[in-house]
């Protein structure tokens, strides 16, 4: 089933991609080329008339070549970023998938299980995955996935933990990044980690029963050998290896053509009636969608240069933090865990939903403390 999903929601994101492609292909093509738009007019073939002069070569097919080609280095540019962040990526997932592999074979996974699971049972979860918890925490949402995997799940506990561990997750790398942007680092952790808690409490009372295993792991009665352990682990990283490199890639490509054809930029007014129901200030949109689109790590850069360059002040994107410690990376983070079974739906409702009443709350606070 693992793999059925990897290859479904593969085979989804590169049709989805190129659709993205052909979709932006047409309103940025002459753009691309450098072809007004009275060229693009005479440039269609006209009917068929007699004229002894000789007639100019058509322009269409060099421009078309130049397009091809640029989109064909906007791919090849984007395959060295991508194979290096994969392979950042996979230097931290795969020793901690194995040593979490051998530490469940030994037992010592369910020893801290009995530590941990009168804490952990409020949330409907088991005591041993706090690891899951704990590992996305500190490092990255790709290396909880790792240990996800090496864990019989239900789909509904997979759930809850991925919902924790997207509101939460590299609190150390990212809290650097909000504190140079402007937001005090300790308590936007002290945020977050409250609302993966809160949010872990929620979705228990409103999630239905989903009994289903996650990725199709089983918990056999019978343990098997240190061996097979070892065959599946490298089985199940070879075949994530690729699902992170495929999206990574995908993902790289898709930003750079909308930065290429100026689509983020017209982006930003359709977005100011969102920023209003937020309560995040209206001209802050594309420090929005960076953080959204991007991350929080990757948007780093686009969003201190804004704050740089005098768009946005300090307490405006101090104000766009509170949103962004809950809901940041919406494409990619729905992107990876739907791919493996979670449902987008109470990802991306979870997550808008708690940045919602963040901001509002802190707003609320502010207000009460004023008066």
């Amino acid at each position: 089933f693992f793999f059925y999903y990897v290859v479904i929601g593969f085979r989804l994101l590169v049709v989805g991609c190129w659709l993205l492609v052909v979709g932006c292909w047409f309103p940025g093509y002459w753009y691309i080329s450098g072809i007004n738009h009275n060229q693009l007019i005479h440039s269609y073939p006209q009917p068929i008339t007699y004229n002894p002069r000789p007639t100019t070569h058509d322009p269409r097919p060099i421009n078309m070549n130049i397009s091809i080609r640029k989109t064909l280095d906007i791919v090849t540019e984007s395959l060295r970023p991508s194979v290096k962040t994969t392979l950042w990526l996979l230097k931290i997932m795969l020793p901690i998938s194995l040593a979490v592999r051998v530490l469940q074979h030994l037992g010592v996974i369910s020893w801290c299980a009995q530590w941990l699971d009168p804490v952990f049972q409020y949330l409907g979860l088991p005591g041993a995955s706090a690891i899951a918890f704990l590992t996305g925490a500190s490092v990255t949402t790709y290396a909880c996935i790792a240990v996800m995997l090496s864990m019989a799940l239900t789909l509904r506990q997979a759930t809850i933990i991925t919902i924790m561990v997207l509101i939460c997750h590299a609190l150390p790398l990212e809290c650097a990044v909000v504190k140079k942007v402007g937001s005090k680092p300790f308590r936007m952790a002290f945020i977050r980690i409250v609302g993966a808690f809160l949010a872990a409490l929620y979705l228990n009372l409103v999630l239905p029963e989903m009994n289903a295993p996650f990725c199709g792991v089983v918990q056999t009665l019978e343990a098997p050998s240190l061996s097979t352990v070892l065959e599946e682990w490298a089985m199940s990283s070879v075949r994530l290896s690729f699902m992170i490199f495929g999206i990574i890639w995908a993902l790289m490509i898709i930003q750079r053509l909308m930065d290429r054809l100026g689509l983020m930029g017209k982006l930003v007014k359709p977005l100011e009636p969102i920023m209003i129901f937020f309560g995040l200030p209206r001209h802050s949109a594309y420090l929005w969608l960076v953080g959204n689109v991007l991350g929080i790590s990757y948007g780093s850069a686009a969003m201190i240069d804004l704050e740089e360059t005098g768009k946005i002040t300090r307490e405006e994107a101090d104000e766009v933090n509170y949103h962004l410690v809950m809901n940041h990376s919406m494409l990619e983070d729905t992107m990876v865990f739907a791919s493996l079974g979670i449902s987008a739906f109470w990802i991306l409702s979870t997550r808008m939903l708690f940045a919602f009443l963040v901001v509002w709350g802190k707003k609320m606070v502010k207000s009460i403390h004023n008066s």
